[in-house]
Order: C-alpha cells, then sequence, then structure tokens
C-alpha cells in the first residue's frame, strides 16, 4: 500500500512532500481550490466543507477507492481529544500533570488570578482570552462566542512533544522540541531535546490517549517532575518538519504501519540540538482551458 490521503491538506506542502520522498503516491483534499498542498500532491480532489453533510461520505469514498489505512484512534479518543476540557478531566483521572481547570458555572469564589478564558473545541490560538481580575473574567465569559472553560495560567517554559504511536496504540517516538516562537498557535521557531522527563511525558500521555498515528502534546514545566499538560492535537504538528530532520522517520513509520509490518519503538531515539526556522514560500497555478489549476512548470 503506497496511497496516502491527506484531508484538509491546506498549507502543509512540507508533509505532503515528505511522504513522497518517503515513497508514498500521494493524495491531498481541500475544499479550497488554491489550498497549495492540493499542487504538491500526485493527485488531489476539492472535498466538501467540513460541516457539510456530504463531507464524511466525500472521504470515505476516497478510502475506499484507495483501499486506505485510517491511520486515526477511535471516535471516542478523537472527541476526548478534540474537546479540551474532557482531556483535562481524563489526565487529571490519570495522575498526569493538568492545569487546574473549572466550567464557567463551577468557578470557586478563590479562583488564582490571572486565568485563561479558552474555547473547548479551539484551535488556531483563537478564542483564548486572560483575565486579570473577576471583572475582567465575567466580560470575557459573556462576550465570547465560543463554549469555554477557564483555565489557571501555568508558569515556566512551553514545550511539545511529536509523538508517534502504532495501531495499538503504543508509543514508537516522542520527540521533544523548545517553542522559540510561534504564530497562530502554530510553531514557526523551535529546537529538539534530549530531555528524558519531557520523553517520557509524550509517551505517557500518547498511551493513556490511546494515540494511534501523530499527535502533539504540549505542556508548560515550572520545575523538574512539575509538567502540565494543557493541549493533546491528533495531527502532525506545525514543527513536522523539525522532528524529521532530527530523525523521527515518521513518513516512513506510517507507510510501514500501512504495509501491515509491527515497527520496533524507538523513543527517545532521535537528534538532538536540531532548530528549525520556517519561512514564507509560493506555489504559483495557471488555469487551463477546462478551468481546472495545475502548477506552473517554468
Amino acid at each position: 500500500m503506497r496511497a496516502v490521503l491527506f484531508t484538509c491538506a491546506g498549507q502543509r506542502v512540507d508533509i505532503v512532500t515528505a511522504f513522497g520522498k518517503a515513497g508514498a503516491e500521494t493524495v491531498a483534499a481541500d475544499v479550497n481550490p488554491l489550498a497549495p498542498a492540493l499542487y504538491a500532491a500526485d493527485r488531489y480532489f476539492l472535498a466538501p466543507l467540513i460541516d457539510d453533510p456530504g463531507y464524511v461520505s466525500a472521504l470515505a469514498a476516497a478510502v475506499a477507492e484507495l483501499a486506505a489505512l485510517v491511520l486515526l484512534p477511535g471516535a471516542e479518543v478523537a472527541e476526548r481529544t478534540n474537546d479540551k476540557f474532557e482531556t483535562h478531566l481524563f489526565l487529571q483521572e490519570r495522575g498526569i500533570g493538568s492545569p487546574a481547570a473549572w466550567l464557567p458555572d463551577e468557578l470557586p469564589s478563590d479562583l488564582p488570578y490571572p486565568v485563561l478564558v479558552k474555547a473547548r473545541r479551539g484551535f488556531g490560538s483563537r478564542n483564548i482570552f486572560r483575565a486579570e481580575d473577576r471583572g475582567e473574567l465575567e466580560f470575557y465569559l459573556a462576550r465570547t462566542p465560543a463554549d469555554s472553560f477557564v483555565q489557571e495560567v501555568c508558569g515556566g517554559e512551553e514545550f511539545s512533544m511529536d509523538v508517534f504511536c502504532d495501531l495499538e496504540g503504543q508509543c514508537l517516538n516522542s520527540i521533544p522540541r523548545t517553542m522559540i516562537e510561534s504564530k497562530g498557535g502554530e510553531s514557526i521557531k523551535g529546537m529538539t531535546i534530549a530531555d528524558e522527563e519531557l520523553v517520557a511525558l509524550g509517551r505517557a500521555v500518547s498511551e493513556a490517549l490511546g494515540v494511534v498515528g501523530p499527535a502533539t502534546v504540549q505542556c508548560f514545566r515550572s520545575a523538574p517532575g512539575d509538567c502540565r499538560v494543557t493541549d493533546v492535537n491528533l495531527r502532525f504538528g506545525g514543527a513536522f518538519p523539525l522532528a524529521l530532520a532530527a530523525g523521527g522517520e515518521y513518513p516512513a513509520l506510517a507507510l510501514a504501519l500501512a504495509r501491515g509490518e509491527r515497527p520496533v519503538p524507538r523513543v527517545g531515539e532521535f537528534r538532538e540540538g536540531v532548530v528549525m526556522t520556517r519561512f514564507f514560500s509560493e506555489t504559483c497555478l495557471v488555469r487551463g482551458e477546462d478551468g481546472t489549476l495545475s502548477r506552473l512548470s517554468h
């Protein structure tokens, strides 16, 4: 099996290209005909919006045509991680550090300010507001357009772990990185670090949740042994090129799983001190006589 389907491909030319280099036949899908990742793939198709009633059936038809392995965990895992408050409750139950959090109608009288108002199903750092006191908290809760919860502000340094798990939820690798700079919730500068505590945390979180395939685990560490997980996203993160350059080989692992192989875990095996700094690039297109777009060849 060589075909790989990328949903909501968007701007992730880096991921599509990496899978192509690993030997995959790449197929990209997106609602926007100007999504650049479409034209980095061997084939592409335009999908409906994700809230369109025909979205799932369109993807199901594509998967059936490709005879593809769906590299995702069960629906309950996806739902649990999609809701950031539910993720917090799950981690708390498993004894894994997570920032204190409350629903708006369950706020304690001695709330430790400052706090964050966060969307339960947010992405891209949208609808996150910092409240310094009760007045600001009430202001943001009354005006945020998203179903939200309240979370304590974490001290210390922020890190992310790019993990990859097999079909049984066993972590194959966990690669920590610093968060030197991010924009719109996506890392644009960072460095891999050989930190045993963070490697182990990425593995523990992914295996406790039952992750299958890629995920990004984000945390703050205020002191050794005091790490608090804030987010778990079931996808390749914005710093995918960094984990790849450090020896993660995640595209090759995905293809191996699709072939029915059982890769041996290599948790903690990567090159430390690899620095990533991202930049803008472009894809130029030309419209054919039938109205379809294709890459402009030079």
